[in-house]
């Protein structure tokens, strides 16, 4: 093994600056997947979810139905469009998820009293009775997520992850990869 190949195989538990500057001129296209932001934001993502579906599974909350009833938390009778923007999903896995949140009698839909086009959905007594109950977890699952870090650890890491959102939605809306609203890259 040549001493490039040595310095691609290296963690990044024991690169220094310096060496991170030879690994990238060495790589060769190469990005070992401990030094790959993309994949650790990826892993620590579906720890996440994993751990979240966890604790609010029992609940007959599925994480397709968890970000809809954040969002209706905090502001109820949304309409469908709205909540498919601010969750950042497409029409179709918005309305399946209202459809598993009526069925389990989360959320009703009501015709908007003016535009009759317009459906809102609204949080019903057992829907709103589940935030009390599930934010905490919610709390829970992310104060386990950053044990261990300061507060300001905790605010940089946040303030970092924005950034990175910043940063792909500008990019994105330079290189013309989005398909119409840029606004729902960016949910900050």
């Amino acid at each position: 093994m040549d001493e490039s190949e040595t310095s691609v195989s290296r963690t990044a538990d024991n690169l220094d600056a310096p060496a991170r500057a030879e690994w990238r001129e060495n790589a060769q296209g190469v990005l070992p997947m401990e030094l790959s932001i993309g994949n650790q934001v990826r892993l620590a993502h579906r720890a996440l979810q994993r751990y979240l579906q966890a604790k609010v599974g029992p609940y007959g909350v599925t994480l397709g139905m968890w970000y809809f009833l954040r969002a209706l938390w905090e502001e109820d009778g949304l309409t469908q469009a709205e909540l498919s923007r601010r969750i950042g999903t497409m029409e179709p896995t918005t309305v399946s998820a209202i459809q598993a949140m009526e069925r389990n009698g989360f959320v009703e839909r009501v015709r908007h009293e003016t535009d009759r086009r317009k459906v809102n959905i609204h949080l019903t007594e057992k829907g709103r009775r589940l935030q009390a109950r599930l934010l905490p977890l919610a709390v829970d699952v992310i104060g386990t997520a950053v044990e261990g870090f300061s507060q300001e650890e905790t605010e940089l890491l946040a303030r970092l992850l924005r950034q990175i959102q910043a940063n792909i939605a500008a990019r994105t809306r330079e290189d013309s990869l989005y398909d119409g609203d840029a606004e729902s890259l960016l949910d900050i």
